[in-house]
């Protein structure tokens, strides 16, 4: 059918009107009213869709309202640019004319500090947020830690100091960790100040532990999941390696009448990985991860930022030591290479955690935590998320590897490595539901406004994952290792006996992002290549321009094989990273780089005849130095201004001995050709 004429913009925008049902007028303002500019960090396409849902739900009535985007999505923008959108519109419950009362409420100080200072910062002095002592009720946009508001047994509820209607908007950040919880006393929180509309924000689909959040806030207005932020390229991707022990393959058993540290008889069982640092610590087992995370390290980046999950501040810091002990070196020229990050630590912890997260700052670079780092951390250059401990929790699970989800590709981060000590990771990702939204086992129907008109409640309300009991926001949701009534420790300690790594298994996601492929390193390179490269003469062709191979190296990494680092990986440092690819690509066979050296010298004698002594002698020496070192030290005019280059004078003079710069580069460039060629 011919259409007349396109539409108009008005035109356009009635349908729109009454396609949404939205029939006031003043509700149409404020839905066009233009979000805060920011050019550097423009919102995504799934940023702006949640922005214009949650608005236009406010506006039209919908008290209570849920987004669940995932780690890494930019929640915090989201909820800014909400606020911004319902401030300058002068959106209010009473639909008076003034600025809406806002409060964002979290429950780790981490996740309010950041906002407050960074996010919000255009709100400017409208700004404050509620600590100790009578609050101001002058401002507009509020921040608070639920434990600072909530009343317990030593104090009445800080909340009790606003009036009930005082708030036109709160919202719950990580909304899924126990603020709409029957049991919690958060709950009160926010029933009073019921006639507040309520947006909770989370990254976790609904489960069954935390179904009573759906129940309290509604369906979601809108979902983006971590495999559709990877498939946009929003996000990292990431590669899963499972480590096994061999005291977690056959379970560990105490000999007879073997004591522990303290004295202690330990009961004789099977111990097994969920026992390991809760009921029973092996310093062995601990020492044996420290240093195969430390091989991993050196194989492939010493100062790829690292975050350790361990089971408590103990254990935490028992991993410090050993990764102390294991990187002396780096730790005498970096004396917080390794920091522990628990409520313990303080304002030191906060200072190490910043460092951690400064993406200009070179240490510190391992983390080890228990639970204090599971969310809101934002560590946009974090390569490593490693697992040693069980997470029996989805929720916490996804919070954990949204640690690495953010992508950095200015700082060399395309992708993340899950190094997996417990079997958590595999578990988890096996789990169909893993990136869902499964139905609920037990809740409630909700009406047009978000409200819950009929309720069927589940069998039992599990306590929420990560509720924690410091009215600082800063606490261990783990019971303290305080130890029975006698003062000793609640685990028995074992310092004897060995343990080893016996298994390195490697998991890719499959091409549909979707499901995890368990294969070795050297299978999956060698099809990554071929994908690339179906045979070994283009990949040859590619591989001896000079302008291509650096395009190469990088197609490569952001398929997650680092070639710089590909020998030592598989332990094969004398090959040179092209024999190691076509090897693994093509079953080429596999030569040494003193190999390639000696048959260029032996079959390129026309080459090196062209030059005079002088020049051959420094042809001579790069060869050499490749044949210690690799390719690398082709690269100009670095490979010049080191043992034993620097010995044949400056970078002016070694040229001199060719004829010019122009012609030593074309000199080593036909070196290079020739190397391969072969």
């Amino acid at each position: 059918m011919l259409v007349p004429a396109f539409p108009t913009p008005d035109e356009l925008w009635a349908r729109l009107r009454a396609a949404e049902g939205v029939a006031d007028d003043k509700a149409a303002e404020r839905l066009l009213t233009p979000s805060y500019p920011d050019h550097k960090k423009p919102l995504r396409y799934y940023q702006e869709i949640a922005v214009n849902r949650a608005v236009q739900a406010i506006v039209q009535g919908r008290r209570r309202n849920l987004l669940t985007l995932c780690t890494g999505a930019g929640k915090t923008a989201v909820a800014f640019q909400i606020c911004w959108k319902l401030w300058s519109s002068r959106w209010n419950k009473t639909g008076e004319y003034r600025t809406p009362k806002i409060l964002f409420l979290a429950d780790r100080n981490v996740l309010v500090d950041d906002p407050h200072a960074k996010d919000f910062a255009p709100f400017g002095d409208a700004r404050y947020k509620i600590g100790g002592g009578a609050p101001s009720l002058g401002r507009d946009m509020y921040f608070a830690i639920y434990q600072a508001m909530a009343e317990d047994e030593r104090r009445d509820g800080l909340f009790r100091a606003f009036p009930r209607d005082f708030f036109d908007l709160i919202i719950v950040d990580e909304c899924h960790r126990g603020s709409a919880s029957d049991k919690s006393t958060w709950r009160d929180i926010l029933e009073h100040f019921d006639s507040a509309y309520q947006l909770g924000m989370t990254a976790t689909p609904r489960r069954e532990e935390n179904v009573d959040t759906y129940a309290y806030f509604g369906e979601p207005l809108y979902v983006y999941s971590l495999a559709q932020g990877i498939a946009d390229g929003f996000l990292a991707p990431y590669r899963v390696h499972r480590i096994i022990t061999d005291a977690d393959a056959a379970g560990w058993r105490p000999t007879r009448g073997e004591l522990d540290r303290f004295g202690r008889e330990i009961p004789d069982d099977e111990y097994e990985t969920k026992d390991f640092e809760r009921v029973v610590a092996l310093r062995a087992r601990t020492e044996a991860i420290a240093h195969h995370l430390s091989t991993f390290l050196k194989a492939t980046d010493r100062f790829a930022k690292t975050i350790v999950f361990c089971v408590d501040q103990d254990h935490a810091s028992e991993m410090r030591r050993a990764l102390i002990t294991e990187n002396a070196d780096l730790v005498k020229a970096f004396p917080d290479y390794v920091c522990r990050v628990t409520s313990d630590e303080g304002d030191v912890g906060k200072g190490h955690l910043s460092r951690f997260q400064d993406i200009e700052a070179t240490s510190p670079v391992i983390l080890t935590t228990s639970q204090l780092l599971t969310t809101g951390v934002d560590a946009p250059t974090c390569k490593n998320v490693v697992l040693a401990r069980v997470v029996g929790s989805m929720s916490e699970f996804k919070q954990i590897i949204g640690r690495g989800t953010r992508l950095k590709p200015d700082y060399g981060k395309l992708y993340f490595n899950i190094i997996d000590y417990t079997g958590t990771a595999t578990e988890k990702f096996a789990d169909s539901n893993f990136d869902g939204d499964p139905a609920a086992t037990g809740g409630a129907t909700i009406d047009e406004t978000g409200e819950i008109v009929t309720e069927t409640p589940d069998e039992e309300t599990p306590v929420s994952p990560g509720e924690l009991d410091d009215p600082s926001g800063e606490g261990d949701p783990l019971p303290p290792d305080g130890g029975d009534d006698d003062g000793m420790p609640r685990k028995f300690f074992v310092d004897g006996g060995t343990v080893a790594v016996i298994h390195h298994l490697v998991y890719d996601l499959d091409a549909d992002g979707k499901k995890l492929t368990c294969r070795q390193l050297t299978d999956y390179t060698g099809e990554k290549v071929r994908t690339l490269y179906p045979s070994a003469t283009e990949f040859r062709h590619d591989w001896l321009d000079p302008d291509k191979r650096p395009l190469i190296v990088e197609e490569l990494l952001e398929r997650g094989i680092d070639v710089e680092s590909l020998a030592e990986t598989l332990d094969k440092p004398e090959a040179d990273p092209f024999d190691l690819l076509c090897h693994l690509a093509y079953n080429a066979p596999l030569r040494s780089r003193r190999e390639r050296a000696d048959r260029v010298r032996h079959d390129e004698a026309a080459f090196f005849a062209q030059y005079g002594p002088d020049a051959r002698a420094v042809l001579d020496a790069l060869l050499e130095k490749y044949a210690d070192h690799g390719e690398a030290q082709f690269r100009l005019p670095d490979a010049l201004e080191v043992a034993p280059l620097d010995s044949f004078g400056n970078v002016i003079e070694i040229a001199g001995r060719f004829g010019g710069a122009a012609k030593l580069k074309e000199a080593v460039a036909e070196l290079t050709q020739l190397l391969y060629a072969a």
